[in-house]
């Protein structure tokens, strides 16, 4: 797919083989993928210490030391997430300011687990079967079980540029139903605006988007 085009009442999607699909409506499920710190180790150990989702792994690490790495209110969130579930949170962030909510800091600097290293940037991630240790470009070495990368998401929506509303960040401006500012035109799943970006939520977005799409074939 490389571009869409709406002519009258109906979408046009070309292909990158040079065909081109005509219907009514479109279901944009594209979705989101996690920004990577790119260091080495990381790719290495993914799966294996090294995570992008606190909410979906944090239970594996249960009394373990674990690293947040981020500056932003997922980062933030992580780490408070993850000091009811593991021994110690060090949260890692690149500058001596974060970006997150300033209530949300004042919770993180209140829990006694969790230990704020900034500013400091992280130059590999170590072990031999798991991950051992998170290594920082000062020298200084956190040994840790996990590392949770929380910095950012990037939705695959560069192809919609004046197609659809999006945000800043790049998300399809999207309700409930899966609509968007263009006719015919549904969003679901990460791709769209909405806090909590899980398969759960992707499922019951992909259910909404359908049934508003049906409605819309039979106005």
């Amino acid at each position: 797919m490389i571009r869409f085009e709406k002519a009258a009442d109906r979408w046009y999607v070309h292909l990158k083989n040079g065909e081109t699909l005509e219907s009514k409506t479109v279901v944009y499920a594209a979705g989101a993928s996690h920004r990577h710190l790119g260091i080495p180790g990381e790719e290495e150990f993914s799966g294996k210490g090294v995570s992008y989702c606190a909410t979906c792994d944090g239970a594996f690490f249960k009394g373990k030391d674990v690293a947040v790495v981020g500056g932003g209110n997922t980062a933030m969130d992580d780490a408070i997430y993850l000091s009811d579930i593991c021994n110690k949170v060090y949260l890692v962030h690149r500058r001596d300011v974060f970006r997150g909510d300033a209530t949300t800091l004042m919770k993180l600097k209140e829990t006694e687990n969790i230990e704020l290293v900034v500013p400091a940037k992280v130059q590999e991630v170590k072990g031999g079967q798991v991950v051992t240790a998170l290594q920082l470009e000062d020298g200084r070495s956190l040994e840790v079980s996990g590392v949770f990368v929380a910095v950012g998401m990037q939705p695959a929506t560069g192809m919609l540029q004046g197609i659809v509303l999006m945000d800043d960040n790049g998300y399809i401006i999207a309700d409930e139903t899966g609509k968007t500012s263009a006719a015919g035109f549904f969003a679901a799943g990460d791709v769209r605006t909405k806090e909590l970006r899980q398969i759960i939520t992707a499922v019951a977005d992909g259910a909404n988007a359908a049934t508003s799409a049906e409605r819309y074939i039979r106005l």
